[in-house]
C-alpha cells in the first residue's frame, strides 16, 4: 500500500498531517505541491489547530503485508 502524507503548517504555528491512502505509483513532487497548494487555497479543512497556511513536508510511505501461518 501506498500513503502520501502532506504536512501543513497552521495559523496557530502547529502541524497538521493529512494521508490519502492508495495514492498513484506515478506522483511527484510538482503533483503533490499543486495539489497542497489547492487544498491551502481553497481552505476546506479546519480544527483547533486554524486554517493551514503552508506546506511543511511531503513523503510517501510504502506498507507490505505477509500472511502468517497460525499452524
Amino acid at each position: 500500500m501506498r500513503i502520501l502524507e502532506m504536512s501543513f503548517s497552521t495559523e496557530l504555528g502547529k502541524t497538521r498531517t493529512l494521508r490519502v491512502y492508495e495514492a498513484k505509483a506515478a506522483l511527484t513532487g510538482a503533483d503533490v505541491a499543486a495539489a497542497m497548494d489547492n487544498i491551502i487555497a481553497k481552505n476546506i479543512f479546519s480544527g483547533t489547530g486554524g486554517e493551514l497556511t503552508g506546506k511543511v513536508k511531503a513523503q510517501v510511505i510504502t506498507t507490505s503485508t505477509a500472511d502468517v501461518s497460525l499452524v
